[in-house]
């Protein structure tokens, strides 16, 4: 789980007063007269009654896909991987889900990776596609009764004509159903083209197709988009709404916001059809947890919202990635087996391990505390046994200590109550989903106080429970490193390879080679989602802190075109709109260029030149040696070339095409290098401020201060760490939300000690992208630093060592 370490003065006050106020203080039921009396802030009355109305409860889930965000998970190690699953998806564990949505890949970017397509050239499908067919396996296997629901972010370039809204589409779906059928996966609930509108006739023609082939069950979804007018369209098209048995919007409660107020609409809830958050979250695992358990309750007292999705499923994917720490928990090293179980995984158990789909609201045992939304919120949902209750309460915006006195009443239990507890204002797991005393009622009634900042389940269901595996240390990826993808991985993506664009598969080698090899299977430009300037498929793979070292791969050109080699792969910018990156381009006709990128997809060519012609259907080897500021192409053991560049200092390696062809690569090695270390000050661009830590051991403050030239200025910087006295700079916690502050702490491996300087001078955290930052401007001694978003002000500009 989360990571544990002693803790500095500053932090052991923070937990004394936490403790002082952190208890949940049960009374057996008082008289009413003595719960008024009370000296807190706010006092609810809830009644509990078994025969009061409400509507039927459809699941909280998440999302594996929109894109890329759960690649890592399959190539954990046992018993990490399975660990992590069982976090996700067994009941009663962690964040026991109920409804999984899968992408239904299109070979294009879908926001932090590229989802393979079952189906890249009409007719040819292959049902193995991709790793979404494990992931659903695999929570299907801890979760029997999970549901699952899909929706499309693009589409293979075949379909359509370039036009999603197709008969194309609707019998690649079809495909995909079938396919699912195969992995003998039920699809519950089925969608359109994410975030893209929507066309009435297609969904009709959608409904009847899936009635016709035998899908009559599959529920269609619509219009996966921002608002509610699809709601206003149904309403006024009684076939378009008889089409549609599901109307899903995405951020109902607002996009990155608090998700203080979820509502919908007056014609939507007229509708009569179940309305839901299909989309929702897109937030850091730890700091969003509050806006998740706001979402969850508010979005059916606002809005009438019966599921909420959570986006995404987990941060299973890269560190530099521009949402590289949204979802249940991160998971960005599966070489080391390193993970984080985040707190968006408890709040989200306070409703999930209580609950079920098809038990019902109470909406009279649901509101909000005291009448007022900053008091919190609380709904009431009864079992199918009709005696079973869980009441989810949540005091995140609350101030003080407040009651709530609850009746039971309509043949509900009157028995055994059992109280659940995460207090998000601590950072210490054990104070997250914690079992408290059992309340017994008296007469049916008892008497709760809840203080604030707290998520809460009262119930009398049993089975809870939270997983108490622990991960291993975080640790960097070791050089050198090897694949000839002959070795079958577990899904046909090999071993910590991300696709960023298109599609790499390991297939059976061609040119007369033996073995497996890797090929890009995409043949034309997908129906995109994003709108990158540069969609051209590449993949990528390794550690960020990898700085000097020889990428090399053997390439075969099944057709005229160009392969190229990634060296320090570091930031992406968002949706692929760019990429910080060295790239070797090598081409069929013997033109080669040695190339760097940058976050808004501008290239600049730093040599070039060209060889003779290599032709198709034979086999190169091309390599990129990247030695400090020197890099060097080779091309079948010749150096043909060099350039100087000091933009990019670290990162991990790729593979790619420039454009939509299949052409294919085999025996991709990485050689280390030798590091290159550097030692002397971090000067601020703030005038004459470095930066020093409070004292040379772990938990110090990093801090500003005058610069003097004495060694407690000196930093020594290798591979994208920064040290001090053998001691790294560390984000504090591994958290990354505005304002986290850095230290000194012991050298880890982890992300949030690694440092990527950037060509304007910022200094970014690989794990969060956020930069070294002086929060308040100020230059005087003692100064304290944390990481903020990057907007290359002088307070976030560095000169290193």
């Amino acid at each position: 789980m989360g990571r544990t370490r002693p803790s500095s003065p500053w932090r052991a006050v923070l937990s004394a007063a936490l403790v002082l106020t952190g208890a949940l203080t049960t009374l057996a039921a008082p008289p009413p007269a003595q719960a008024a009396e009370r000296t807190t802030a706010v006092g609810t009355a809830v009644t509990v009654d078994g025969t009061q109305p409400g509507l039927t409860f459809d699941g909280v889930g998440a999302i594996s896909g929109g894109g890329g965000n759960s690649r890592l998970l399959v190539d954990y190690p046992e018993p990490q991987r399975g660990q992590l699953l069982d976090y996700l998806f067994k009941p009663g564990y962690g964040a026991s889900l109920q409804l999984l949505k899968l992408e239904i890949g299109g070979d294009t970017n879908s926001t932090d990776g590229a989802e393979p397509s079952i189906e890249h050239t009409r007719g040819a499908v292959d049902c193995d596609q991709g790793y979404q067919w494990w992931i659903a396996e695999q929570a299907k296997a801890r979760n029997p009764g999970i549901r699952f629901a899909a929706l499309s972010w693009g589409a293979p370039g075949w379909i359509g004509n370039g036009n999603f809204w197709s008969q194309d589409t609707i019998d690649y779906l079809m495909d995909w159903m079938g396919c699912a059928a195969r992995h003998h996966l039920d699809v519950s609930y089925l969608g359109g083209w994410n975030e893209r509108g929507f066309d009435k006739a297609w969904y009709e023609n959608l409904k009847s197709t899936l009635v016709a082939r035998g899908y009559g069950a599959t529920k269609v979804v619509a219009a996966d988009g921002f608002g509610w007018d699809v709601a206003d369209a149904m309403a006024a098209d009684p076939a378009f709404k008889d089409a549609v048995d599901v109307v899903g919007t995405h951020y109902p409660c607002g996009y990155m916001s608090a998700f203080t107020e979820c509502p919908s609409t007056a014609t939507a809830q007229a509708l009569g059809k179940p309305l839901w958050a299909s989309e929702t979250g897109s937030q850091d695992t730890d700091t969003g947890a509050p806006a998740v358990a706001r979402g969850i309750n508010r979005g059916y007292l606002d809005g009438k919202m019966t599921s909420f999705f959570n986006w995404p499923v987990i941060a299973a994917l890269y560190p530099d990635l521009f949402f590289s720490t949204d979802g249940m928990s991160v998971a960005n090293q599966p070489w080391s087996g390193h993970y984080d179980i985040g707190r968006t995984t408890w709040v989200t158990a306070h409703t999930t391990q209580f609950t079920a789909p098809g038990w019902r609201y109470i909406d009279s045992a649901s509101g909000y505390l005291g009448g007022a939304r900053t008091n919190g919120s609380y709904v009431t949902l009864k079992s199918t046994n009709g005696r079973d209750y869980s009441t989810v309460v949540e005091t995140l915006d609350a101030t003080a200590a407040q009651t709530a006195s609850f009746t039971v009443a309509g043949g509900l239990s009157t028995g055994q109550v059992h109280v659940w507890s995460t207090d998000l204002g601590s950072t210490n797991p054990a104070d997250w989903f914690v079992q408290q005393k059992d309340v017994t009622p008296v007469g049916g009634r008892y008497t709760l106080t809840l203080q604030p900042g707290r998520v809460y389940t009262v119930t009398t269901t049993t089975g809870q429970g939270k997983g108490a595996a622990i991960a291993p240390a975080a640790a960097p990826m070791a050089l050198p490193y090897a694949d000839g993808f002959d070795t079958p991985a577990t899904t046909t993506s090999p071993k910590y390879f991300t696709d960023m664009n298109g599609a790499f598969q390991t297939v059976p080698c061609g040119g007369g080679r033996t073995g497996g090899c890797l090929r890009q299977m995409a043949p034309t430009s997908p129906i995109r989602w994003t709108e990158e300037k540069d969609n051209a498929p590449y993949t990528m793979m390794g550690d960020g802190s990898w700085s000097n070292y020889t990428v090399t791969a053997d390439t075969m050109f099944e057709q005229s075109g160009t392969v190229e080699l990634l060296g320090r792969v570091n930031q992406q910018g968002r949706n692929n709109n760019g990429l910080n990156a060295y790239h070797l381009r090598v081409s069929d006709t013997g033109a080669w260029s040695i190339d760097k990128s940058d976050t808004t997809w501008k290239f600049t060519t730093l040599a070039s030149g060209t060889i003779t012609a290599l032709g198709t259907g034979r086999w190169h080897t091309v390599a990129l040696a990247l030695d400090g500021e020197t890099l060097t192409a080779s091309i079948d053991g010749t150096a043909v070339g060099s350039a100087t560049d000091a933009s990019f200092t670290n990162g991990r390696a790729g593979l790619g095409v420039t454009d939509y062809r299949t052409e294919q690569f085999d025996d991709f090695a990485l050689t280390p290098g030798t590091p290159t270390t550097h030692t002397g000050p971090i000067a601020s661009a703030l005038p004459g401020t470095c930066v020093r830590p409070a004292a040379a051991t772990s938990g110090a403050a990093v801090q500003l201060w005058a610069c003097d030239g004495s060694s407690e200025q000196v930093w020594t910087r290798t591979n994208g760490t920064l040290t001090h006295n053998g001691k790294c700079l560390d984000v504090t916690g591994a958290a990354t939300a505005n304002g986290s502050p850095v230290e000194l702490w012991d050298c880890t491996g982890g992300a949030n000690q690694l440092w990527t300087p950037q060509p304007d001078g910022t200094l970014r955290s690989a794990q969060s992208g956020r930069c070294l930052d002086d929060p308040a401007y100020a230059t005087a001694n003692g100064t304290p630093l944390a990481i903020w978003d990057c907007n290359g002000g002088s307070n976030q500009r560095w000169t290193l060592p």
